[in-house]
């Protein structure tokens, strides 16, 4: 009782002293925030321990009033629904903060802002200097509606103004968030709203340096694609000159770009990914790791689906993200994979430890048991609730013929193939099943089309490019016998210029994770205007 007293009077506090400096001010806030995330940690570890208990009584707020009760009568009252009607995008709109919200988050349910303080609980523990004033910068494109920062109970915290997130083309967003972090020597974290928001940004750094420390010089935000006036003269209210910091970064950038984030931001301790990363999505952030990032720790901290949140990762420090899913902030049920003819969902405590199950979820009152299209593997436990890894997305399934070969086995195929390759690392890739082509295809037995960027190689040869082929055949002996037959035609493999890729996401018109088997022939001709080979 004597906690919860003192977390109300310091918000209150931290309310009505307009006087205080805004280095106090963070810091009481901070103070606060952290109180109580410590007293909601401790509700879920109660949680954890009666996980049946906990599901039941979430699944009564989102059922009507009147509605009998139970998750065996509702399992019997509502069939298995098809895909949930969102997108999959975790988009978050919390409300202002308020002083009581924060005690009431101890024993409601808003998944948003306990989400939230848990992310600050678990980064303040692994890195003590990571919620610094001003200490964090945000790469990430939201042109319509706003995603909540990771930490946005605290703003004190980001020094990228909220305004660049929201202008209408993604490259000129991540350019001038890239310049914003680049002002910020003494940044402590780096957090992108996705994987490739980081990965694009830190490739506008690569080819466009010399004008962003012209731009740092001089305190201007030079003309560009996708910035109006009005919105360029916002921003540039808030840029002063800075000549020494500028002198700086040409220094770094010219050395070359080898763990550049690192030399760029000496103090800075992680690197904050908030979409979730799926198998295939960590090409990226492996990407990142082994070269601009090198040195830095990543940290995934949300597990999202079909635009709720659900899970949360306690663990910033390890390689892997494992998210722990939070039994008051969604019913859900599990349908273990390979899929059965009659499929029985089983519920959050029935779950066993290095099993895959496909994710049923019943999030939102009157969406009931929506099949969320994510497929999770068990890795643990934390008391009674699961620890898991999203391990595939099931609407990124390459199938011709009926073969179906998931997104991430395909990656491990294609990255065993580039593996083959003198002085090759893979950058990204897309695929394309014959059937979108169309006519354009010619008179041939359906095929896959895979389009990549590669560093290292200018050109392939046939011989590399049957080496993804004969990598698909090892690997998934259905394929293999459909290619022996002839009903699956050879596999065709093109190479994207620089920066094609780039394109494709800004086309794309949200934040959105990479998707892996294009689906729209707009999309499709824009990355076939970009093949260089």
């Amino acid at each position: 009782m004597l906690l919860v007293v003192t977390v109300v009077a310091v918000a209150v506090a931290v309310t009505v002293t307009l006087r205080a400096s805004a280095v106090l001010r963070h810091r009481l806030a901070r103070s606060v925030l952290l109180c109580a995330a410590v007293r909601y940690r401790r509700r879920l570890e109660l949680l954890g321990s009666e996980v049946r208990l906990s599901q039941e009584r979430r699944l009564r707020r989102l059922l009507p009033a009147g509605t009998a009760h139970g998750s065996e009568a509702f399992r019997e009252r509502h069939p298995l629904g098809q895909s949930c009607p969102s997108d999959g995008v975790l988009s978050v709109h919390p409300p202002p903060l308020r002083p009581w919200a924060l005690l009431c988050c101890c024993w409601g349910t808003d998944p948003p802002l306990q989400g939230s303080l848990l992310y600050l609980d678990a980064l303040h523990a692994a890195f003590p200097q990571a919620l610094a004033r001003r200490g964090t910068a945000l790469l990430s494109w939201a042109p319509r509606h706003p995603r909540a920062r990771a930490g946005w109970p605290l703003p004190s915290l980001y020094c990228t103004p909220a305004e660049a997130s929201a202008l209408p083309s993604r490259a000129a967003a991540l350019r001038v968030q890239l310049l914003f972090a680049l002002r910020e020597r003494a940044l402590r974290v780096l957090e992108a709203g996705l994987a490739t928001e980081l990965h694009d940004a830190l490739a506008t750094l690569r080819a466009e340096w010399p004008g962003l420390a012209q731009d740092l010089e001089l305190g201007e935000l030079s003309p560009q694609a996708g910035l109006a006036e009005d919105a360029r003269g916002q921003l540039q209210a808030l840029l002063a000159p800075n000549a020494a910091r500028a002198a700086e970064v040409r220094a770094e950038c010219a050395r070359g770009f080898e763990g550049i984030v690192q030399r760029l931001w000496p103090q800075l301790e992680v690197v904050v990914v908030v979409g979730t990363a799926h198998g295939a999505e960590q090409l990226y952030c492996r990407a990142l790791r082994q070269a601009d990032c090198k040195g830095l720790p990543f940290y995934c901290p949300f597990y999202g689906a079909a635009g709720a949140l659900l899970g949360v990762n306690l663990w910033p420090e390890e390689q892997t993200p494992r998210f722990l899913l939070c039994p008051d902030w969604a019913f859900y049920e599990f349908l273990p994979c390979p899929a059965e003819e009659e499929p029985q969902t089983v519920l959050l405590d029935e779950l066993w430890e290095g099993r895959e199950y496909g994710l049923v979820l019943t999030a939102q009152p009157g969406e009931y048991r929506c099949r969320a299209g994510e497929v999770l593997r068990v890795a643990g436990f934390h008391k009674q609730c699961p620890i898991v890894e999203p391990v595939r997305r099931e609407s990124q399934v390459l199938s011709v013929r009926g073969e179906s070969i998931p997104e991430d086995r395909f990656c491990r195929s294609l990255c065993r193939a580039v593996g083959l390759w003198p002085g090759a690392r893979l950058v990204d890739y897309i695929c394309v099943e014959s059937a979108l082509l169309g006519a354009s295809s010619g008179a041939v037995a359906p095929h896959y089309e895979v389009f990549v960027e590669l560093r290292g190689l200018r050109d392939l040869s046939e011989g590399q490019r049957y080496k993804l082929d004969q990598c698909l055949q090892e690997d998934f002996p259905t394929y293999k016998s459909f290619r022996f037959k002839g009903s699956i035609g050879p596999l065709r493999l093109h190479m994207v210029g620089a920066r094609g890729f780039v394109r494709l996401r800004e086309a794309l018109g949200s934040p959105l994770p990479m998707p892996r088997v294009l689906r729209e022939e707009r999309l499709l001709q824009l990355i076939q205007s970009t093949v260089i080979s």
